[in-house]
């Protein structure tokens, strides 16, 4: 297993967001996540995006952070925005979200941003568990899903 840094509009990049975006549909009923995402907010040192890729090269599982400052949708000055962390479903379990995390993690505090924080939903248990057993902690909404019911918001100071 191996991570490395590609651009968000990569095509390994876009094959798995495609997957996260129907696993939403899925879970949630809707068109999947509706943030505007420009590929430009995951170039550093603004951000990064990562991949895992498996031993024969598939992509398996992926992760980014952009920075975000203080705004109108409840960011605070130094917040790294934690997008599009996934698993495909056969390698799940396997610590591959945790590893992706971490190195999100460091790269973002590495950029000086000072804390890490994220949006997911109630229908994601799984994201759940591992984001409040990594540490982060309910904090006050933010971003475009702050005023839905199903949305839930975590922070992590780096």
């Amino acid at each position: 297993m191996f991570i490395r840094p590609v651009p968000f509009d990569h095509p390994d990049a876009v094959k798995l967001n495609d997957e996260v975006q129907a696993e939403y549909h899925v879970r949630y009923g809707d068109g999947g996540d509706a943030t505007h995402l420009d590929p430009a907010d995951f170039r550093p040192p603004n951000g990064v995006y990562l991949i895992a890729y498996d031993e024969d090269g598939a992509p398996v599982a992926t992760g980014g952070w952009r920075s975000q400052d203080k705004n109108d949708e409840g960011n605070e000055d130094g917040d790294a925005e934690l997008k599009r962390m996934f698993v495909v479903a056969s390698m799940r379990g396997r610590g591959l979200a945790r590893r992706i995390l971490a190195a999100l993690e460091d790269d973002a505090r590495e950029a000086g941003r000072t804390r890490m924080v994220l949006e997911t939903g109630t229908k994601q248990p799984e994201a759940i568990a591992l984001y409040t057993s990594s540490g982060y902690e309910p904090c006050t909404k933010f971003g475009y899903y702050r005023f839905h019911e199903e949305s839930l918001c975590y922070a992590k100071a780096l």
